[in-house]
């Protein structure tokens, strides 16, 4: 099997299409209300950077065309979603940390792809005069996006209105969800766009106009896009392993240590000194990433376009993913137990924030105080209040005596929490 297999080529847009849906579905821009622009124009640039420093090493040390450089540069900023997904499911870590890991994931395919998809048409020389690449940029840009983006809001709204009136099984919705992204691919691609810019703008619209897809979906598709990972990662194996006598192995191997240990980690650190967040966090942030197969399907689509010297990228890319594979899926759990428990140790900054937006605002909030002795007041009242013990995690490990009839909330989860209540009543939270 080659890289220009079509099985390859079929399993890796069906994966890909998936992930960029889902990942779009992740952002959770609604749930950061009017501050979503904040985290994004924060980490959207650190993206920027990464692409840049990445592509020095490509060129200097493995002798690419600069083109191809900053190519590989993309492509090695992205965030592999299997990894990061176990991450961001983890309890013990503060959710706005979780969160903003998530935007970031995202903010990698909004800039990652784009920039890919233009170097190969620079590439190639596809474009020529002014005129040519304002079209191509706005067949790229725009209308690939926007025909997703209808397909994906369209989409959702019928299934909503079809599920309300004839409750439609579970998993009918699941394998309808799947067909909606794979439409919203096909339809970008037929107007002359880039039909996986469309499967992610699906799934942006899905956010945006706050339509509800069923959990099954949700779940089925997660489930769906991580076999066809795994799928992926075993016929990319296949591919790689005839591919890496055609690259230099030591200064492959130096690229991968430049990348991993050097250049994510200082530029992640670089753009999140505004954030309001403990070492310990802005160490577990800036750790994860980049591996996996987002990197591998990344550059199948420069192999697949035919590109001179892709296939020489491929086996580059390739080892800086094996190497990010053991370094990164030996350190995720490690990691994660670490973080967790300098939580349960002291008190983060982090803790007290259940968004990501909240890291980053300086200003503190008007919350209402009361007094022990008010609040005593109200609990023999006739109406009293519910109250909500939202002290840190080590606060309450060190301290376990409670309020009677107080209801536990991690700090960070109290937003969530309160989300999903109807309370018509006074609500108290307290901590120490």
């Amino acid at each position: 099997m080659g890289p220009h297999d079509p099985i390859l080529e079929i399993v890796g847009t069906l994966t890909l299409s998936l992930v960029l849906f889902l990942d779009a579905v992740n952002l959770q821009i609604t749930e950061l209300g009017r501050r979503w622009l904040v985290p994004v124009l924060v980490l959207g640039p650190g993206t920027a950077l990464i692409i840049g420093l990445g592509a020095l090493p490509l060129a200097l040390l493995l002798g690419f065309s600069w083109v191809l450089a900053f190519v590989g540069g993309a492509v090695l900023a992205s965030t592999d979603p299997v990894v990061l997904r176990e991450i961001v499911r983890d309890e013990r870590i503060p959710r706005s940390v979780r969160q903003i890991m998530k935007i970031e994931a995202g903010m990698n395919d909004l800039v990652v792809l784009p920039v890919i998809l233009v170097l190969i048409a620079v590439a190639q020389a596809e474009v020529g005069n002014v005129a040519g690449w304002v079209g191509f940029m706005a067949r790229l840009l725009l209308l690939g996006p926007l025909v997703g983006f209808v397909v994906g809001g369209l989409g959702s709204w019928l299934m909503a209105r079809a599920d309300a009136y004839f409750r439609v099984r579970h998993e009918y919705q699941a394998l309808y969800g799947v067909g909606m992204v794979l439409s919203a691919y096909t339809a970008a691609t037929a107007v002359g766009g880039d039909g996986f810019l469309g499967a992610f703008a699906a799934g942006l619209a899905v956010v945006l106009l706050n339509q509800t897809l069923c959990d099954c979906f949700l779940e089925y598709g997660e489930v769906t896009a991580e076999m066809a990972m795994l799928l992926t990662f075993v016929l990319c194996g296949v591919v790689l392993s005839g591919a890496f006598e055609s690259v230099p192995v030591g200064p492959a191997l130096i690229l991968a240590g430049l990348v991993i240990f050097v250049i994510r980690p200082a530029i992640l650190g670089l753009v999140l000194l505004p954030a309001r967040m403990s070492r310990e966090a802005h160490a577990f942030i800036s750790w994860f990433g980049p591996r996996g197969l987002n990197s591998l399907l990344l550059v199948l689509l420069v192999v697949q376009a035919d590109v001179a010297g892709a296939e020489e990228l491929l086996a580059a890319i390739g080892v800086v993913v094996l190497a990010s594979v053991i370094v990164h899926g030996a350190t995720a759990t490690p990691f994660s137990a670490w973080y967790g428990r300098r939580a349960t140790q002291e008190t983060l900054v982090e803790e007290r924030e259940s968004t990501a937006a909240g890291l980053f605002d300086r200003a503190e909030s008007e919350i209402p105080r009361i007094s022990t002795a008010e609040l005593q007041e109200l609990l023999t009242s006739p109406q009293p209040p519910l109250v909500l013990d939202v002290r840190s995690r080590s606060s309450f490990d060190r301290d376990g005596a409670r309020i009677p009839g107080s209801v536990r909330v991690l700090p960070d989860r109290a937003t969530e929490w309160a989300a999903k209540q109807h309370l018509d009543g006074l609500v108290v939270a307290y901590c120490t």
